[in-house]
């Protein structure tokens, strides 16, 4: 039997078993997983590597969630699969053994990658854990460590990253820091346990009650997500209730008038990865001077084209023109995030909003 269709056997036998009911029912993947975990790594490899990266996820993803397993079980598995093998006792499947096991039969990266796949944002390691935490904020608490440590650290996370960051320490010490890294060689193990054990208890286990975040830039990330409509009235009504709320929120927010402050590249970056119909129903909607903006940064054939195309559309409803605009807001918050824009609510600011 080709190692490729373990899973579909199981599924094949689910229907020629159906007598035997197991006490919870179990998926194909799952049943594979059960059996891959009894036999070993030694019995496993060669099925190992006979699947396909999409098979070795499936099975891998399905292990991962398996948790105890009675031997009972475990036995009327084998039973359905091989006739006249037994369990060797109950097994456990979670996310350690199986990063366990697939680090010794897979390369590093292949293993390494799937299994950040299956865990998801949650299961990132420290280093990526820190590569999302806003410069100034890891600076603050980095500027306090030992040069050295530091340069362990910016050394692990993204090159962008550590420059910012590197940008905002103190000059002597990060010029200290940058000498360090130019002379540091392979750092040993249990020397990086250590800094991920103290960034883990000191650093990123009180970051949620140090530092919080402000209530007023996640209610203008709400308002940013509302209609036109919708947020008009809720800013008109706290206008009413709350007049220095709502004043903080509009300042806070990010809208598509707001793209007029984005530099000559930046914007021509934003056209190029926007499409033109919906181009067009953005800026139908716009106020002259956004419409103008945007057309000023068009070759004159290509402004006059989209002029044309703004005038034989007729009527676009609201909604069409919300989306639309909305869209580009969103375009121009990705294209920030990966550094390939500058985005800000002042053009005399060099702090980056997103």
């Amino acid at each position: 039997m080709a190692y490729s269709r373990i899973t579909e056997t199981f599924d094949a036998n689910n229907a020629a078993n159906a007598v035997i009911k197991p006490p919870r029912k179990m998926t194909g993947p799952e049943k594979a997983a059960v059996v891959l975990l009894v036999i070993g790594e030694k019995y496993g490899g060669p099925i190992w590597m006979g699947l396909e990266d999409d098979e070795i996820r499936i099975v891998s993803l399905a292990m991962s969630g398996l948790g105890n397993l009675e031997s009972g079980e475990v036995e009327e598995i084998l039973t359905e699969f091989v006739s006249k093998m037994s369990a060797g006792g109950a097994v456990t499947g979670d996310f350690d053994r199986t990063e366990s096991l697939l680090a010794k039969l897979l390369p590093k990266d292949r293993a390494t990658g799937i299994m950040e796949e299956i865990r998801g944002p949650a299961g990132r390691n420290m280093w990526q854990k820190l590569s999302n935490i806003q410069d100034q904020v890891l600076a603050t608490y980095l500027k306090n460590e030992y040069p050295q440590t530091v340069a362990v650290i910016l050394s692990k996370i993204k090159t962008d990253h550590a420059a910012r960051v590197l940008g905002i320490l103190p000059d002597d010490f990060a010029l200290d820091v940058v000498q360090r890294m130019l002379k540091m060689e392979a750092v040993q193990k249990d020397v990086l346990d250590r800094i991920e054990d103290t960034l883990r208890t000191e650093f990123i286990g009180n970051l949620s009650t140090s530092h919080r975040r402000d209530a007023h830039e996640l209610m203008a990330e709400i308002f940013n997500a509302f209609d036109r409509q919708t947020e008009t009235r809720f800013l008109s009504q706290l206008d009413d209730r709350s007049r220095d709320s709502a004043t903080r929120i509009r300042s806070l927010m990010f809208t598509f008038d707001d793209l007029t402050k984005l530099d000559p590249a930046s914007i021509q970056t934003l056209l190029r990865n926007t499409e033109k119909d919906a181009l067009a129903i953005a800026l139908k909607g716009a106020t002259e001077p956004v419409r103008q903006f945007f057309l000023g940064n068009m070759s004159k054939r290509a402004a006059a084209n989209l002029t044309d195309d703004m005038g034989g559309m007729g009527p676009v409803r609201l909604k069409e023109v919300d989306e639309a605009q909305t869209s580009m807001v969103n375009k121009a918050k990705d294209l920030a995030a990966r550094g390939e824009i500058m985005i800000s609510k002042n053009r005399a600011e060099d702090e980056l909003v997103y």
